[in-house]
């Protein structure tokens, strides 16, 4: 009949174009589905009700599904809790593997009036039964179609009672980042179910920075040359992680082609879809030889929870009738199948609880054949499909799988995978995949009664044996074994030739960059055949821009020299670590800057001068208020006491002040000043001394900011980045830069000077700017600071694994000290290290010293706080000698209050210019004569008769 052999979920069949026209009215509109039938509804609840049963009885999944399906359904008919006085019949078609056959087996099963469908287990078919379903209204429960576009909205007929593969793809993805992986190649069959799950692992691996590198599809059916020959194309690849989407009937084939090519050994990864655990819990028991096959590889599994149903069911699957058409493994599609089953139960129960009724009409569409042969009149249209749809989809139960419910895409809720690890004679878990917290090695379910947490650090797995008894995480790719050697373009420079350079002797190239790169490669623990080209004419330096765009476009593998990583040149390359640190300076012509007569002044600012000279004059003002009283340096006429003030303030500039302090706060004073005159005093010599001894340079470009707004010529390297960035980030006119091809038009540039025909700077990289500045005798210098940050490394093609394995081998290099040892070899040249001008920025400012100046501030602030209590102290005990406070009194009586306040305050005033011991002298003698006069009142009162 010339039927293809297909899997569990769908193949490419090819059947006549008009026959799929007539039969399934794919391009007729679905009006129809709300007319209402001829045909009268049933007043009660029928005495039976038929559903469909599609699948390939002959298939890994088939054998465990019909046993599933009876038992489900005599299940249900001994149960009076369901379907009360209803007896459920299922009727069974043969898919054959075959999707024409499936097609007609499922008109068929149309003829025979059932209000639902379970199955088909092949996407392929499912695709094409949906269409004939959705015409004739009539939910189709699918235990193991797991096509991610069966979803979609053009089936609406369509129930998915089994996980979909879109979740199972996205699981994939998590495992590969999980394990830092990049790259994969697909191995699938090119049918529905094959193609579509792959393209949504595209989708999944994309999201998380990767990609599926090479898609290897073979057709269903093909042969173990064909796949040999898949195979073989595949292993000359990088990536060494394979992801296997097959059908579980053919699927092992992929793994004994593997097993011979010795794909199976150290340094693969194969991870397998959820088709390689159904046949391995098939077999029963284990097959020693198959599983020699399957060492090592990583497969994902249905996660079912370990329910009491779920372990009752499992305890009489041995005993199961219909199971003598052949083995009968148990798998998790015959917990699919059984749910699919009682979900149609529970819900026509529902349905009939609501009135619903069993009831067919005719439908216009099929009542004119064109004088067809074909019988469609007998196909009727099921006039309550849409409202059982509607119970169908809001059904919400435990089932032997696990919570029966579906959400908005109708996909069952809580989808989880488990993460098997095949070793020895079986299988191992290392780990559960939900959509809820990704990968993780508690349980699902456990999980879910916490929130949801899917962080990277919140990902982890058991340990997982390879395919070659390591436990050691392969590297998922290596260097393709096809012949071809890496194509490396490197610079035909025609300057700064220690950097890279051409070379007569292979590998045709020499220099600072190629010894590094070099180095690297010895480090890494795989060879890599390497080709050097040449890139430019090797008269001008080339465009290093053109380069890496050359490396994008897939000229070259790879750029190696002294290529500036920039932020444009990372969006269509990968680097590697830089190698080299490198920035942009300006160079200029400099001049010796002749000593100035006034370049005493020039270790402080103008601010620090002016503080610094308040300071002197204010401590010495303090120093004379506390000494005043008691200490006869600091007496005599106003004049005196005033040149007293100012020599004693800047002698202690040069602590030769002949005044001696004799105070106790003045001397406190004094040493807290002491301390701040010397600090200033040996800044200002060490400034000084720097000043006029130190050769000083000056120039007028004073950094990028000044050489931008001159207006003048600036030179840079002829193919350096330095040119872009300039015009597009600094807004500097095209017409002002100049390009230099070799050192010595830096030079001669630099000597003309702008007004000559020459440049005003030139701006380059420091790597470059240090070995012309050296071979020039230290002629010229840098001014200004480094206005940008980069470095120097190696340019890859986009997504290459060479430029991460290659990053670690320079770190590697950076820590031995074997990068410094390359960069002495080629780079040795004389520091210029001497300094360009002094400006502002160097001298010594109030910034620096205010700490100082406060200190010394609260000090002389406390110090004359304390020094006037005292003095307020020892005024209100004394009392002037003669009465006069009493005879002013008596003699103006009328005098106003301000007159007496301000005689009050000349007394203050003459009181504090007294000197301390005479005043001390008149506190001593009043307190005796007030001890006498109390004395002379005593006797008196003494004295005098009572």
């Amino acid at each position: 009949m010339g039927i293809l052999k297909i899997d569990r979920r769908g193949s490419k069949v090819l059947f006549p174009r008009m026959l799929m026209l007539l039969i399934l009215g794919i391009c007729v509109p679905m009006e129809v589905m709300g007319k209402a039938g001829n045909a009268s509804a049933a007043s009660s609840r029928p005495n039976s009700v038929n559903i469909g049963a599609l699948f390939t009885y002959d298939s890994v999944i088939g054998r465990a599904a019909r046993p599933a399906i009876a038992a489900a359904v005599e299940d249900v008919n001994s149960d009076s809790s369901i379907l009360s006085g209803t007896k459920l019949n299922v009727i069974y078609h043969d898919t054959n593997c075959s999707g024409f056959l499936g097609t007609m087996e499922a008109l068929q099963l149309m003829e025979d009036d059932v209000v639902a469908a379970v199955g088909p287990q092949s996407s392929g078919i499912a695709h094409v039964i949906s269409h004939v379903v959705n015409e004739l209204r009539v939910p189709l429960l699918s235990f193991a179609a797991t096509d991610p576009t069966l979803s979609a909205l053009q089936y609406p007929y369509f129930i998915r009672t089994t996980q979909n593969d879109h979740f199972q793809m996205y699981a994939i993805a998590d495992l590969v980042t999980y394990f830092g992986w990049r790259e994969v190649i697909a191995i699938f069959v090119d049918d529905d179910y094959g193609r579509n799950g792959i393209s949504v692992l595209g989708d999944a691996l994309a999201k998380k920075r990767a990609k599926i590198s090479y898609k290897a599809a073979f057709t269903p059916g093909a042969p173990n040359s064909a796949i040999n020959e898949l195979l073989v194309g595949v292993n000359l690849m990088e990536s060494r992680v394979y992801v296997v989407h097959v059908n579980p009937d053919s699927g092992l084939s992929i793994f004994s082609v593997a097993k011979s090519l010795k794909m199976m050994t150290g340094g693969y990864v194969w991870i397998a879809t959820d088709w390689l655990p159904s046949i391995l819990d098939s077999i029963e028991p284990a097959d020693l030889d198959k599983m020699n096959l399957l060492q090592g590889v990583v497969a994902l599994r249905h996660y079912t929870p370990d329910t009491r149903l779920k372990k009752k069911f499992m305890s009489r699957w041995n005993n199961l009738k219909y199971k003598s058409a052949g083995p009968a493994g148990f798998n998790s599609y015959a917990l699919y199948a059984y749910d699919s089953v009682w979900l149609a139960a529970r819900a026509l129960d529902v349905y009939f609880n609501d009135g619903g009724s069993v009831s067919y009409s005719k439908d216009p569409k099929l009542l004119n054949t064109n004088g067809s042969s074909l019988n469609l009149q007998s196909l009727r249209v099921f006039d309550g499909g849409w409202q059982f749809l509607q119970t169908l989809t809001g059904m919400n139960f435990t089932g032997v799988s696990g919570q029966v419910q579906f959400d908005s895409d109708k996909n069952l809720v809580h989808p989880a995978y488990e993460i098997l690890n095949i070793v020895g004679t079986g299988t191992r878990r290392v780990g559960y995949w939900s959509n809820f917290s990704g990968l993780s090695m508690v349980s699902p379910e456990t999980l879910y009664e916490k929130l949801p947490n899917i962080s990277a650090s919140n990902q982890h797995l058991y340990t997982i044996i390879w395919p070659g008894e390591t436990s050691n995480v392969p590297r998922g790719w290596v260097f393709p074994y096809n012949g071809k050697s890496l194509r490396i373009a490197v610079p035909n420079r025609v300057s700064y030739q220690e950097f890279v350079s051409k070379d007569n002797n292979p590998p045709g190239v020499r220099g600072y960059c190629i010894d590094v790169f070099e180095a690297a490669l010895n480090l890494l623990p795989y060879p890599v055949p390497r080709t050097y080209i040449l890139y430019g004419n090797g008269q001008r330096n080339p465009e290093y821009s053109d380069l890496v765009n050359a490396v994008a476009e897939n000229n070259y593998d790879a750029a190696v020299g002294d290529v500036t990583i920039t932020t444009n040149r990372t969006k269509i390359v990968d680097f590697t670590q830089p190698y080299m640190e490198s920035g942009l300076f300006v160079v200029a012509a400099v001049k010796e800057q002749k000593s100035s007569p006034w370049s005493f002044l020039k270790p402080f600012t103008f601010q620090m001068w002016c503080v610094t000279g308040a300071f002197f004059l204010f401590v010495g003002a303090v120093v004379w208020i506390l000494e005043h009283r008691m200490n006869q340096d600091f007496r005599g006429p106003p004049r005196q006491q005033l040149v007293t003030i100012f020599w004693f303030s800047f002698s202690t500039m040069f602590f030769s002040h002949r005044e001696n302090t004799v105070s106790a706060l003045g001397r406190l004073v004094l040493i807290i000043w002491l301390f701040v005159v010397l600090i200033i005093n040996s800044s200002y010599t060490a400034s000084l001394t720097s000043i006029l001894t130190v050769q000083q340079l000056t120039s007028r470009i004073e950094g990028i900011d000044s050489l931008i707004s001159s207006n003048e010529p600036i030179g840079i390297q002829d193919g350096s980045f330095a040119w872009k960035y300039l015009i597009d980030e600094l807004n500097v006119a095209e017409s002002r830069i100049v390009k230099l091809k070799n050192q010595d038009e830096y030079f001669v540039a630099l000597q003309r000077g702008p007004r000559n025909g020459g440049v005003a700077a030139i701006v380059d990289e420091l790597p470059y700017i240090e070995l012309f500045l050296s071979n020039t005798n230290c002629k010229f210098r840098t001014v200004g600071q480094e206005f940008t940050k980069s470095g120097w490394g190696f340019a890859f093609q986009r997504d290459s694994p060479l430029a991460v394995d290659l990053s670690t081998a320079i770190l590697q290099l950076s820590e031995n000290g074997d990068l410094q040892k390359i960069h002495n070899k080629w780079l040795t040249h004389t520091e210029c290290s001497m300094q360009i001008g002094q400006g502002e920025d160097s001298r010594l400012s109030l910034k620096s010293f205010w700490g100082l100046f406060l200190i010394c501030g609260i000090a002389c602030f406390i110090a004359l706080t304390m020094f006037f209590c005292k003095v307020l102290l020892q005024y209100r005990r004394f009392v002037p000698e003669g009465g006069v406070e009493e005879e002013v009194e008596e003699i103006e009586p009328a005098r106003s209050r301000r007159s007496l306040r301000s005689s009050s305050f000349k007394d203050l005033i003459d009181f504090v210019d007294r000197k301390e011991a005479e005043i001390k002298e008149i506190l001593k003698r009043k307190t005796s004569d007030s001890k006498r006069q109390a004395s002379s009142s005593a006797d008196d009162r003494a004295s005098t008769p009572t």
